[in-house]
């Protein structure tokens, strides 16, 4: 292969994965293609396995592809569904002490509608989603060239969806069907080893190409919380208190991190040289829980995403120059 292989990568972050969706869009408007028709490999992670899988998979043999935008409406549109709590569900989970916060219903009856029974294998470019097996303990990768090789490893789009965005404490595990009866795994989302997966995307790539020698990494976050914590708030907590704030310590933590390996292994050049690009956002003081679907919020997550767009624009400029040769 004479030119570079082509990653996306995109992080997760519930609702607030409308900001690499709208960047996606920004990016589809801009080259006139299908970002499935941009990249050899796409990987996502929770929220933004569901982009990887939407933008890569029809919802049926004869249905176009999704658009970056109509993921863009589905945050919009779909969010209060996905993370529908009632008043019931609120008593039986003590807040959010005993039980999962949400039932799993609302999320699969939305990706019921976009995936509808499509398959993994019906990927029309390489994809890479991220989970992880706790009964086993051990990561756990959905990858479209192996379901395209294995009829028991094609699980329904929507299985793999839910499977990559149950997050602790927010959604039960995914309880997904081994290829038999009796036997299955239990699947938590990526994002607690993996919630920025580009560096896992990297690799995969270089082993499917073995002969390559350049690569062009798109990693797309989903904004940073700058909510700090303090000691003296800190000292005293237990599991209780500590349990949402060290999810997002994980996630965030995990997404630096990564993005700090891939600047030492692409570093940064200069307008064509550059072959690592990483699109980020500071969130501001506003409540960006991944589950706050509130209208205040979505209009709040559309102005970053809109601010990142334009303080980027020359870099998206020269990106969406080489995405396109």
């Amino acid at each position: 292969m004479n030119r570079p292989v082509k990653i996306l990568a995109i992080d997760g972050g519930g609702i607030r994965g409308l900001i690499p969706a709208t960047l996606l869009a920004h990016i589809e408007s801009i080259t006139g293609r299908p970002i499935a028709g941009l990249f050899d490999l796409i990987a996502g992670t929770s929220t933004g396995g569901i982009l990887a899988l939407g933008l890569t998979i029809p919802k049926t043999e004869s249905a176009p592809l999704y658009t970056a935008q109509r993921f863009v409406e589905m945050y919009e549109h779909e969010g209060p569904r996905i993370f529908s709590r009632s008043i019931w569900r609120r008593i039986i989970a003590c807040g959010n002490l005993t039980e999962e916060k949400y039932s799993a219903a609302g999320i699969e009856a939305v990706l019921a509608d976009y995936f509808g029974d499509s398959h993994l294998a019906d990927a029309t470019t390489d994809v890479l989603v991220t989970s992880y097996e706790i009964e086993r303990s051990f990561p756990f990768f959905f990858k479209s060239s192996n379901a395209r090789e294995r009829p028991d490893y094609d699980f329904p789009a929507r299985w793999v969806a839910r499977a990559t965005s149950a997050a602790p404490t927010y959604f039960e595990p995914m309880k997904l069907p081994a290829g038999t009866n009796t036997d299955y795994y239990t699947l938590i989302d990526g994002g607690v080893f993996a919630n920025n997966p580009a560096a896992c995307a990297l690799v995969e790539a270089r082993t499917t190409y073995p002969e390559a020698t350049d690569f062009l990494v798109v990693s797309l976050g989903t904004g940073l919380l700058n909510r700090s914590l303090s000691y003296e708030a800190t000292r005293t907590w237990g599991v209780a208190k500590w349990a949402v704030p060290l999810l997002n310590i994980v996630f965030d933590g995990v997404s630096s991190t990564v993005d700090y390996q891939l600047r030492q292994l692409l570093p940064d050049g200069d307008g064509e040289c550059q072959r690592y690009h990483r699109f980020q956002t500071t969130l501001d003081g506003h409540d960006h829980a991944l589950d706050n679907t509130s209208p205040a919020n979505i209009t709040a997550l559309k102005g970053l995403a809109t601010g990142l767009i334009e303080k980027e624009s020359g870099n998206i400029e020269q990106l969406c120059k080489k995405l396109v040769e």
